[in-house]
């Protein structure tokens, strides 16, 4: 049975936050808010975690377009290749904001995506997901949780998702409705930024 946690985003309770910490750090999975669609995630570094997301998802994890949600640029270089100043200059316009950058996948990714060419970037502009990742000290990994119902897409009340995900989910946080359109996906790994998917955000800064 999953646990619904209410925190708000304007003053995200430090208390709150360091129980979602604890659930992710033993290998639990998470409901979040982020500035667009709610996201299912889990701890970047716990293996049995991770496998569990991609046996969710019915995808191989060395195979799975995860993004990885990040605090802000300073660890980009964990992940992703050396970048050029246009990229980045992109990069600083964007974020935090509701856009998915697919970025070169450096060599010293995480064991599960050794093989990948490029990695899925995400910085939200919501204080509840950058908190959890502040205070994880990495990024989570992410992927959005769609609905079967095409005319839906994404359930948006924290209170249906957790009837729909009570049994494949530790914690879902109650962080206020949330949108029903997903993040744009822009990749960055060619000469130029291409769209990938048109979601919430603006597209003239590209």
């Amino acid at each position: 049975m999953a646990e619904l946690l209410r925190i708000y985003e304007d003053n995200p309770n430090p208390k709150a936050i360091a129980k979602v910490i604890d659930v992710l750090k033993r290998g639990g999975l998470i409901i979040y808010p982020t500035d667009t669609v709610y996201g299912l995630g889990c701890d970047i570094t716990n293996m049995k975690a991770l496998e569990k997301i991609a046996r969710i998802k019915g995808v191989k994890l060395e195979k799975s377009n995860f993004s990885f949600i990040c605090e802000d640029l300073s660890n980009l270089s964990d992940y992703v290749k050396q970048i050029d100043t246009t990229t980045f200059k992109i990069l600083k316009r964007a974020l935090p904001g509701p856009y998915t950058f697919i970025l070169p996948g450096s060599k010293t990714l995480p064991h599960p995506f050794k093989k990948k060419k490029t990695v899925g970037i995400r910085i939200p502009d919501n204080n509840i997901a950058l908190e959890i990742v502040r205070q994880l000290g990495n990024p989570i990994v992410s992927t959005s949780i769609r609905d079967e119902d095409y005319v839906i897409e994404y359930t948006t009340d924290p209170e249906l998702i957790l009837e729909k995900w009570d049994n494949l989910v530790d914690l879902v946080i109650d962080g206020g409705y949330g949108d029903n359109e997903a993040s744009t996906v822009v990749d960055l790994s060619q000469d130029e930024p291409l769209i990938v998917r048109e979601g919430k955000g603006d597209l003239e800064i590209f």
